[in-house]
């Protein structure tokens, strides 16, 4: 589990090599974000087939993990409105 106190403080980067890193030394690994609210997404396969988003921090990660990305990784993407 990585943790961090701001929006910002690399958590996510830190995810990425992590999932890189375990992929290099043969662990299968995968990223997951219960719940994240980001502008930016990524079209993936779901369940039988039906395609969603998940974030694109995910979808990254997924891919240094060497892991197909899907929505299971990222099941609550909230998308922020304008004022």
């Amino acid at each position: 589990m990585v943790l961090g106190t701001t929006s910002g403080a690399g958590k996510s980067w830190l995810t990425t090599a992590l999932c890189r890193y375990y992929s290099n030394r043969g662990l299968k690994v995968a990223p997951f974000k219960a719940q994240n609210m980001s502008n930016n997404a990524r079209v993936v396969p779901g369940p039988a087939g039906v395609m969603g988003e998940i974030g694109s921090a995910q979808y990254f990660q997924a891919l240094a993990a060497r892991a197909e990305p899907e929505v299971r990784m990222n099941p609550l993407l909230l998308k922020p409105e304008a004022d």
